[in-house]
């Protein structure tokens, strides 16, 4: 499973390769969560390792996410959640700094919906801290809306959820 490359975008598996893009990916400073732990290159080698499994396991995870001359926008796809004892396909992004506000997270998490959706994935979430809000509004622009709010990984979040049009449904 790949999302269909948008009109500046494409998608492809996240690798070893891309270990440089990843670590400075998430090793930038995030604006809304500024005592969040600084993250190291390990932290993205056990970040791409989880893709990996992610893609075995499930065949979809988080994709290397490009404009189609190649230059590295960030992260964008589907990953397992547990949310307080459910299982759920959340739908995450992350964009390097300099090229947030353009709309790339909005254009990326569309393609990985309608992806998700001919897939046949019923309902997606998306986990996002309250004080996040440009987060917020990427998932109400993918047509979601808060569901509930629950204890995630160490914090609040609101769950953001639509049920998908699938290929079946």
């Amino acid at each position: 499973m790949l999302p269909e490359p948008t009109e500046r975008l494409r998608f492809r598996p996240m690798m070893m390769a891309d270990l440089d893009v990843v670590a400075a990916l998430l090793a930038a400073p995030d604006p809304v969560r500024v005592d969040r732990p600084v993250r190291t290159r390990e932290d993205a080698v056990r970040w791409i390792e989880w893709q990996q499994r992610n893609y075995a396991e499930h065949d979809f995870g988080l994709w290397v996410v490009e404009t189609h001359d190649g230059t590295f926008v960030g992260d964008c796809g589907l990953t397992m959640q547990d949310v307080e004892g459910t299982a759920y396909v959340e739908v995450g992004y992350h964009v390097v700094p300099e090229l947030r506000r353009h709309g790339y997270a909005t254009e990326a998490a569309r393609a990985v919906r309608d992806c998700a959706a001919r897939h046949g994935v019923d309902h997606l979430v998306a986990l996002v801290r309250p004080e996040n809000t440009p987060s917020q509004g990427v998932a109400r622009k993918l047509g979601m809306e808060v569901e509930r709010t629950a204890h995630v990984h160490g914090g609040d979040a609101l769950v953001f959820g639509c049920r998908l049009r699938t290929a079946t449904g």
